[in-house]
């Protein structure tokens, strides 16, 4: 019987020498990792941490704040300073004849029975993505919540959909003062039907403004009021950036500052056709990078595009399901509670 009990201390003892093995490896390599040579390490940490609604705290769990401020120094982009010249886009997103690549075939061959749209499974780096090719730009309009105030909750893009009888549908733009199951008011500008809705002064001069026209012309203003932005022909419109490619000129990265995430973003061609693309990852650290993005958009042919609300926030709603996965909570309870977003309707 003693010896029997011997034999159980014994193997517990060994059990529990491997666990803290284990655990003494795997702090040795968190170190090595964190601390050592290889700069790339660092700054994917670093610029995902600090691109995060919530999770800012962790990168100062490894490093002070001057090493922090040093790697978002050398992690940079460079504003594209011009806004998008709207006689270039000449809109006619019919089939044709020849392409000159297998990209654009890809884009403008239809699924059978669908004039409207096609989903296109794509690598964005090393992160699973999905293209939608939108054959109907004029029928892109923006979701939101029915109102903005202090008190209420955002709503699910899934929702939103609903509501709108919309076919495809992705989140849009940023929010503050929220909860992790909502918000209840925009980061910066919100244009609907020509109106300014939010915030209650149309002549602040704000950042980027994300439009559409009357006619599914994507446009892109920096640094412009909203009244401005109606004026220059929007009429669903939100705030929220960087924007990737303007007039065929694509933005200049430096490093990677925004890290690897989920990312959302709007894009249209030369020729009309307009594109979502989604990118998903279950942790900031299999997603993709903004220069994963714009490769993926430069090879669809993009001649405009803007980055939107990336990370949790990331939707997309095919007839009225969540395709994607922002992660396992999002994904669990139908996605993220956003305020804004755009879709194709009918």
């Amino acid at each position: 019987m003693k010896r029997r009990k011997s034999v159980k201390k014994k193997k517990k003892l060994l059990l529990l020498t491997i666990v803290l093995a284990i655990l003494d490896i795997c702090a040795i390599f968190g170190f090595i990792v964190m601390y050592g040579p290889w700069d790339y390490f660092r700054n994917l940490f670093v610029t995902t941490a600090m691109k995060t609604r919530n999770h800012q705290y962790l990168a100062y769990v490894f490093y002070n704040s001057d090493m922090v401020d040093k790697i978002m120094s050398n992690n940079y982009f460079v504003e594209i300073d011009e806004d998008v010249n709207l006689d270039d886009i000449i809109i006619d997103t019919s089939e044709k004849k020849t392409y000159k690549d297998k990209y654009e075939e890809e884009l403008f061959t239809r699924d059978k029975g669908n004039d409207s749209y096609k989903v296109i499974d794509v690598k964005v780096g090393n992160a699973k993505g999905y293209l939608v090719a939108i054959y109907k730009p004029e029928k892109v309009r923006l979701l939101r919540t029915t109102k903005f105030n202090n008190g209420t909750f955002g709503e699910r893009v899934v929702d939103m959909c609903k509501r709108y009888k919309a076919s495809v549908c992705i989140n849009g733009g940023g929010f503050a003062n929220g909860l992790d199951n909502g918000s209840d008011i925009p980061l910066g500008y919100v244009i609907d039907d020509g109106e300014v809705l939010w915030p209650q002064s149309s002549n602040s001069r704000h950042g980027n403004i994300i439009g559409i026209t009357d006619d599914g012309k994507l446009k892109l203003m920096n640094n412009a009021t909203g009244d401005e932005a109606i004026n220059a022909g929007i009429k669903y419109g939100l705030e929220f950036g960087p924007f990737l490619i303007v007039n065929g000129k694509s933005m200049e990265i430096v490093g990677m500052p925004y890290g690897v995430a989920n990312k959302c973003v709007i894009a249209q061609r030369k020729d009309g056709l307009m594109m979502f693309l989604i990118t998903e990852g279950e942790t900031y650290i299999d997603g993709a990078s903004l220069k994963d993005v714009i490769a993926v958009l430069e090879k669809y042919g993009a001649y405009n595009a803007a980055n939107l609300d990336g990370g949790q926030s990331t939707s997309l709603v095919i007839n009225n399901q969540l395709v994607n996965s922002p992660n396992y909570l999002a994904k669990k309870q139908g996605g993220r509670y956003v305020v804004t977003g755009f879709g194709l309707l009918g």
